[in-house]
């Protein structure tokens, strides 16, 4: 080969050398690329993750903090929590409730509630809450469910619980105690079948006008979830099975002070026309108007027997008149002196109240009851600051209440309580299973 100087030689045998630390030098880079983007994404999955959880965690913080409070009877521990009532009123004794499902359940260890035990009694029960509260600037959530299961003929008993102030005796608890608002629904047979709503406001119980009707398929002997959301802005909603049955503002559908008052010593003025119709001065009866609803019988005859010294004097029979037209009125035309309805003045309300919707001092809940029927079951007791909160809780319930029917249907088959007519009934009803509708 070529002969090359020291120097020449000195360079070619570096030459490799540095490609091999450049070729190194390219691989720890691109290792120490890989590595970092490694870590960007494992630290942006942590973040993601720690990020969900926050949420996770904050969702279910909000949910807490808007319970003030549950009951869905899963346990025994209720009976330390709820304070029977001996309380009784002019209908008959009192009686307890005892804990369970029913004759039938979509899912008996979840749906086991408070029952009702004796008919023509009373049932009173109380719960407090873990604190009092006060209500001014959330919603307000009552929301619990009840199954009318004794049907066999008709029903008829009260099914509302109570929200009540903290200080009261809990075994006494009953009728006359002062509460805030007793909310669910009523049904006696066919006459009464409706939702009461009442509010106590200064002493007094204000019933939601006009009322709020049940249907006929609401008062059937299945589970149903009864809601009722009041708001801030002095508005509200009641719903059946998460259905809204009415809804709008609180002083429009409860007997709160208005907020002007008529002024007593106003009065109408003499001069005053409130007549808007008066009779047209032209207008004239026809000649021909036939008015006379009876005339004499043209074709009677005296009889030739009749004796006026004996009989008296021989009157002519009357008939009714076949030309009768009726009264003649003459046509109505506007008055051109009409005033208007006359109003008093009016006067600013000392009453009048325009935040209703505040509550202070919530401390318990109660079912004060008297029921011609036993065997009802009330459950699911939520009182909440979230109408969201309680949806997603409705909805859950809900999923369980439809299942209902058909195991109501096996209960029967396996009491021999359904025949080949109950099918037939279904069927000509055309009812749909509940998770259907």
């Amino acid at each position: 080969g070529r002969s090359m100087s020291p120097a020449s030689a000195s360079l070619r045998r570096g030459a490799p050398r540095r490609r091999r630390h450049a070729v190194a030098a390219t691989a720890r880079s691109i290792a120490l690329s890989h590595l970092s983007a490694r870590s960007r994404l494992a630290r942006g999955a942590l973040i993601l993750l720690l990020c969900a959880r926050g949420v996770v965690a904050g969702a279910s913080a909000e949910a807490e903090e808007a319970i003030l409070f549950e009951e869905g009877f899963e346990h025994e521990g209720w009976k330390h929590r709820w304070v029977h009532s001996t309380w009784t009123g002019g209908n008959g004794p009192a009686s307890k409730f005892d804990w369970g499902a029913g004759e039938w359940s979509a899912n008996e260890a979840l749906q086991r509630g408070l029952r009702t035990t004796r008919d023509m009694h009373y049932h009173s029960i109380s719960a407090k809450l873990p604190e009092p509260v006060s209500i001014r600037d959330r919603e307000l959530v009552i929301q619990f469910s009840v199954k009318h299961e004794a049907q066999e003929f008709t029903f008829c008993g009260g099914g509302y619980i109570k929200l009540l102030p903290s200080e009261f005796d809990q075994s006494t608890f009953g009728g006359d105690t002062p509460y805030h608002i007793m909310f669910g629904p009523d049904i006696c047979g066919y006459d009464v079948a409706q939702i009461h709503a009442i509010i106590s406001w200064r002493g007094k119980h204000l019933l939601h006008r006009p009322e709020i009707p049940l249907e006929y398929d609401d008062k059937d002997d299945l589970t149903h979830l009864y809601t009722l959301v009041i708001k801030p802005d002095n508005t509200y909603a009641v719903y059946l099975d998460l259905k809204e049955k009415t809804a709008g503002n609180m002083h429009e559908h409860w007997d709160f002070p208005n907020r002007t008052i008529d002024d007593r010593s106003d009065s109408k003025p003499e001069d005053w026309v409130d007549a808007r119709m008066v009779d047209d001065p032209t207008s004239r009866k026809p000649e021909d108007w036939d008015d006379e609803q009876r005339i004499p019988d043209p074709e009677a005859e005296q009889p030739d027997e009749w004796d006026e010294e004996e009989d008296g004097v021989w009157e002519v029979p009357m008939i009714d008149n076949p030309g009768y037209r009726g009264f003649w009125f003459p046509e109505q035309v506007e008055n051109p002196a009409y005033n208007g309805t006359w109003m008093p003045r009016q006067l600013e309300n000392p009453e009048y109240v325009e935040e209703v919707y505040p509550i202070d001092d919530i401390g318990a809940v109660g079912f004060e009851l008297w029921t011609v029927n036993k065997g009802s079951v009330f459950d699911n007791v939520l009182i909440c600051t979230s109408f969201a909160h309680a949806r997603a809780v409705g909805r859950k319930l809900l999923e369980v209440f439809a299942k209902e029917g058909e195991a109501k249907k096996a209960w029967q088959k396996s009491t021999g309580k359904f025949s080949d007519r109950d099918e037939e009934l279904d069927v000509e009803d055309g009812d749909l299973p509940r998770d259907e509708l």
